[in-house]
């Protein structure tokens, strides 16, 4: 402010000594120098008030802590986690008609069982890296991993955590139980059977995960947005297949999954990162995936429950 104020001041005196006649033709040379110095003066204030609004460069490949080995701390990290039990409504109660279509949806999904759809759901249900950077490399179009796109992989492995803790609060609220508890069928990862059945089924936490990444990768790749999206709906409807949740839960899940994506839109280190993924998508020439393995998804994402 002191420096407004004080080339204010040389203005005026400026304009004074135009406007009262102080500064004769025989001193023109004279005031040829005053204008130089006062362009300069004005040249330095600008550069003063333009470095004031600087933001400092943030490290968007720094160090991150771990939630747990391999789980990276998300970009909300430190702050209220996003309530989803505060706009999810509650899940279907016992004899509604939605819980009736949740039953028959169930019923027809599991006659995709011991198909290439069933083995695309148990991959779609990785989500440890570097194996879930490949999830949607045949829709982006290309590689997506530390080597190759550093700065992308870790906009989505800090993101996961962002998507995934947001379903967690509507989960502990309802404590759903999940489908193959009734229905007795297998699940697409039996590995994982002990820890889901204490784990709430409604909203879905994977389907949260994967529409917002589905969400990120659109906003990195805006020319692909619809083949991004859609391929993020099959991981959704993957958690049906694998038996493991309701359709209510994934649809729930892809609210969530929205919710937390408009909230990363307010945080600086997010959007930084956003946008340094986005210039290196710019930059450097993609590395194609394998086209055989892109067909094989392609054909099981074509098979659908009758």
């Amino acid at each position: 402010m002191a420096l407004i104020f004080a080339g204010t001041q040389v203005l005026q005196l400026a304009v004074a000594r135009h406007n009262f006649g102080l500064h004769p033709r025989k001193n023109e040379e004279e005031n040829i120098m005053f204008i130089q110095k006062f362009s300069m003066f004005v040249f330095a204030v600008t550069v003063a008030i333009s470095c004031r609004g600087e933001v400092p460069t943030l490290d968007v490949l720094g160090e991150v802590g771990e939630l747990r080995p391999g789980l990276l701390e998300g970009y909300l990290h430190g702050k209220p986690v996003l309530n989803s039990a505060a706009f999810l409504p509650a899940p279907p109660s016992a004899g509604s008609a939605l819980e009736t279509a949740d039953l028959a949806a169930n019923k027809a999904v599991l006659k995709l069982q011991a198909t290439p759809r069933w083995d695309l759901a148990a991959r779609d249900a990785e989500l440890t890296f570097p194996e879930a950077a490949s999830t949607f490399q045949c829709a982006v179009g290309r590689v997506i991993s530390e080597a190759d796109t550093p700065v992308l992989n870790r906009l989505i492995r800090r993101s996961l955590a962002d998507f995934g803790l947001a379903s967690y609060p509507a989960k502990q609220a309802y404590q759903r139980p999940r489908p193959f508890l009734m229905n007795e069928q297998p699940i697409c990862t039996p590995d994982e059977r002990e820890m889901l059945v204490g784990d709430g089924s409604y909203p879905s936490g994977h389907s949260a995960v994967g529409w917002g990444w589905a969400l990120v990768l659109s906003q990195v790749f805006p020319e692909r947005a619809e083949l991004i999206l859609a391929r993020g709906r099959e991981f959704v409807y993957s958690r049906e297949v694998c038996n493991v949740h309701w359709q209510s839960d994934t649809l729930a899940g892809m609210t969530v999954g929205a919710a937390a994506f408009a909230r990363l839109q307010n945080d600086a280190l997010y959007l930084a990162t956003m946008a340094a993924a986005q210039a290196e998508a710019e930059k450097f020439s993609p590395v194609a995936p394998s086209a055989d393995a892109c067909a094989l998804e392609a054909r099981a994402i074509a098979l659908k429950a009758p």
